[in-house]
C-alpha cells in the first residue's frame, strides 16, 4: 500500500464524514457554492505556505507514501487534496452536530 498511504488516509477521512450528508441531511454538498467559498481562502493560504515550507526544507513529506505527482515541482498532489478533504470533513461534522442539536449558526433564514 506504500505509495497510496496518504490517499488512503484521505479516503478514510472523506468516507468517515461524507455519510453525514445523507444520514443527517447536512446539505453541505448541495450548497456547493457556499462550500467553495468556505474552502477558497484557507486553501490558497495553506497551499502557498506548504509550497514555501517544502521548497525551503522547513518540512518534508515522505515520497514513498505518495504517488509521486508533485505540483509546482514541490508539493505532492495528496497535500493539495488534503486541503480540500479535511476542511470539508470538518464542515460536515459541524453541520451534523448542528443538525442533531438544533444549534443555530446565525445564517438561518428568518421567517416573519
Amino acid at each position: 500500500m506504500g505509495r497510496f498511504t496518504y490517499f488512503a488516509v484521505l479516503a478514510f477521512i472523506f468516507v468517515g464524514s461524507a455519510w453525514l450528508e445523507i444520514a443527517l441531511r447536512t446539505r453541505v454538498f448541495r450548497r456547493w457554492k457556499r462550500l467553495l467559498l468556505a474552502l477558497a481562502v484557507p486553501f490558497m493560504v495553506f497551499v502557498a505556505w506548504d509550497v514555501w515550507a517544502l521548497a525551503t526544507g522547513h518540512w518534508s513529506i515522505d515520497p514513498e507514501r505518495t504517488v509521486g505527482l508533485d505540483l509546482f515541482g514541490v508539493i505532492p498532489i495528496e497535500e493539495i487534496v488534503f486541503f480540500i478533504v479535511v476542511p470539508t470533513a470538518s464542515i460536515l461534522s459541524l453541520e451534523a452536530v448542528r443538525s442533531v442539536r438544533g444549534w443555530p449558526l446565525g445564517d438561518e433564514e428568518i421567517t416573519p
